[in-house]
């Protein structure tokens, strides 16, 4: 007779690199329910002396690369970081900052600025007078909608801004992108604007692809379970399979470990219930395929393994509160988020 699997023994905890217990198949996985769509760009030449302010856009991220001169940029809390030519900088969450010539500049809002167009979504402002010959600064703005999808709860564990200099050597990557960056800016090429926009946005996903392989060391909630071995393959199975019903027994055979310890190991790393985590997950998703992606709800429904519109609409508004229906007249930003 097999023993109760709450006396199985615990698998040994494996030996991975202690920045990163994380296979590249999951974080592959993962970052397919990533939505990085960018809603403006600006590329600004400025003079000597320089403020442009953004203001707070929750539900999406700011993205800024220097690609000629310095700047300082000064976060909503008053942090200062100091941006020099080839630097690039992430904000996940949106929060209102400014970028500064000197601290002592005052400010102009980016809406306030004159700006012509250089393409879809792509305008160009021009600051610097007409008494330089050339421009002090030349840097490339973005700010894009961001959704981590099920992984939603990873933007709270997000740092406010990710500073990353050109010859950043956790994110070697980023070297060539930068680089075709500053050359589509600098030589104004026929169409220059569209691939801007786009090497911006694979900039971006590889600032987060990086930042969860090599994020910081006092990771908490999800950050944490994914570096650990064991809730990481059960993680995995939740997020290729969101229409499955999911028991803690399962979820714990996926792990290799008994169910007594998956479950206390599950919540006290993410702080919910695995079977909590994994209907918020499928709701999440739910969600972004009704608000992004305009699929009807009973096809949604149907996606997740559900017997009827009705049986899914009840199992949403357990979770979110409302029913699927009211997703239509809400703004793309206040969706819920998976919780930690």
């Amino acid at each position: 007779m097999m023993p109760h699997p709450d006396f199985l023994p615990e698998t040994p905890i494996m030996h991975v690199n202690k920045h990163f217990a994380l296979s590249s198949e999951l974080i592959s996985e993962l970052l397919l329910e990533m939505r990085l769509r960018g809603v403006q760009y600006r590329r600004l030449q400025t003079g000597s002396e320089f403020g442009v302010g953004f203001s707070h856009r929750p539900g999406h991220a700011y993205f800024h690369y220097i690609a000629v001169g310095t700047a300082v940029l000064r976060t909503r809390e008053g942090t200062l970081h100091e941006l020099k030519a080839g630097s690039m900088v992430f904000m996940p969450q949106g929060e209102e900052h400014q970028l500064l010539s000197d601290v002592s500049c005052s400010f102009q809002h980016i809406d306030t600025l004159g700006s012509a167009p250089l393409g879809e979504a792509v305008s160009g402002i021009n600051t610097c007078p007409s008494s330089h010959p050339t421009p002090s600064t030349v840097l490339f703005y973005g700010c894009m909608a961001f959704d981590l999808g099920g992984m939603q709860g990873l933007g709270k564990l997000m740092p406010q801004a990710i500073v990353v200099e050109a010859n950043e050597q956790i994110y070697p990557g980023l070297v060539p992108i930068l680089g075709a960056m500053k050359f589509e800016i600098c030589s104004g090429r026929a169409g220059f604007a569209g691939i801007l926009a786009r090497l911006a946005e694979v900039a971006a996903a590889m600032i987060v692809r990086g930042w969860i392989e090599h994020g910081s060391e006092n990771a908490a909630g999800l950050i944490a379970a994914l570096r650990d071995p064991r809730l990481a393959r059960a993680i995995l199975a939740i997020h290729r399979d969101t229409g499955r019903e999911w028991s803690v027994a399962e979820l714990a055979a996926q792990s290799h470990v008994s169910r007594s310890v998956f479950a206390e190991r599950f919540k006290s790393i993410i702080g919910i219930p695995p079977q909590r985590y994994a209907r918020e997950v499928r709701m999440r998703i739910a969600s972004h395929w009704i608000i992004h992606d305009k699929i009807s709800i009973d096809t949604v429904a149907l996606r997740l393994g559900y017997a009827s519109q009705a049986a899914f609409s009840r199992a949403f508004k357990r979770i979110n509160g409302y029913p699927p229906g009211a997703m239509r007249q809400r703004p793309a930003s206040g969706v819920n988020t998976v919780n930690e």
